[in-house]
């Protein structure tokens, strides 16, 4: 329950290797297959009385691999099966364009294709959330570097390119260097379902 008065805080969440298996271009939804313990992940955002909402990168629409209608006809399926589990996504937004490989109108630089921050601002406009008071949960450093730009604390998991993601930061060395400064996750969590855990205890286990 939301305190009146009171912006509601969200734990943003990457889609393909924090929620379900990466695949590389998740293309139809019979290939849809969630992590071990994700919609449980999820149903614990929703019983915390945050917002729980997906903010994914899909240029395959740009590259011309699927449609728009095919990413919603995903994200159909993906609600379905957490609604399943107890679990509900709040909102969807996902960015279809790409800088340089690219068709038509899906051709061009944006402020929504992580790391920038457009979807988590669309979100906080029309949500009315805090973004200060919220989390970014993902497996690569454009989804922690997407969050700090705008004050949003990031956790990165260890699914996905989580692993990859994680050398990138050790074999950086330095925290001053350009890669951590912006990138460095305020925690590193195994899965989705520890990294909300990790969320909610840091939110000083904070319950509706």
């Amino acid at each position: 329950m939301q305190t009146k008065g009171r912006k509601q805080a969200a734990v943003f969440l990457d889609r393909d290797g924090t929620i379900n298996e990466e695949i590389g271009y998740l293309d139809r939804p019979e290939k849809l297959c969630i992590l071990p313990g994700a919609a449980r992940a999820i149903r614990l955002i929703n019983e915390s009385g945050m917002k729980a909402i997906v903010v994914t990168n899909q240029s395959g629409v740009a590259r011309g691999f699927f449609d728009e209608s095919m990413v919603a006809a995903i994200h159909e399926k993906l609600q379905k099966i957490l609604e399943g589990e107890g679990a509900r996504i709040d909102r969807f937004y996902y960015c279809p364009h790409h800088p340089t490989d690219g068709q038509g109108r899906y051709l061009q630089p944006c402020s929504c294709r992580k790391p920038a921050p457009g979807m988590l601002l669309q979100a906080a406009e029309e949500l009315d959330l805090s973004l200060d008071d919220s989390y970014i949960v993902g497996d690569k450093l454009q989804d922690i570097e997407a969050g700090a730009r705008i004050g949003v604390r990031g956790v990165l998991v260890q699914t996905g390119y989580g692993e990859e993601s994680a050398a990138i930061l050790a074999a950086s060395g330095r925290e001053t260097a350009a890669v951590t400064a912006i990138c460095r996750p305020a925690y590193a969590a195994a899965d989705l379902e520890a990294a909300v855990r990790w969320i909610i205890a840091d939110r000083g286990g904070e319950r509706p």
